[in-house]
């Protein structure tokens, strides 16, 4: 099974909004980075199609 580049981008919008919320900010840096991997996934998969 493999994940399209929406379910990346709905990953990294998921993470986004949890980092939002977080009140450390090396847990905040830590998710944002999460975040841009996911991201960068979408745009990878959205390259190949």
């Amino acid at each position: 099974m493999s994940i399209t580049a929406d379910e990346a981008l709905d990953n990294a919008a998921r993470i986004l909004r949890n980092a939002e919320g977080e009140t450390n900010l090396a847990t905040m840096e830590r998710l944002e980075s999460l975040a841009d991997s996911w991201l960068a996934m979408a745009n990878l998969i959205s390259d190949r199609t």
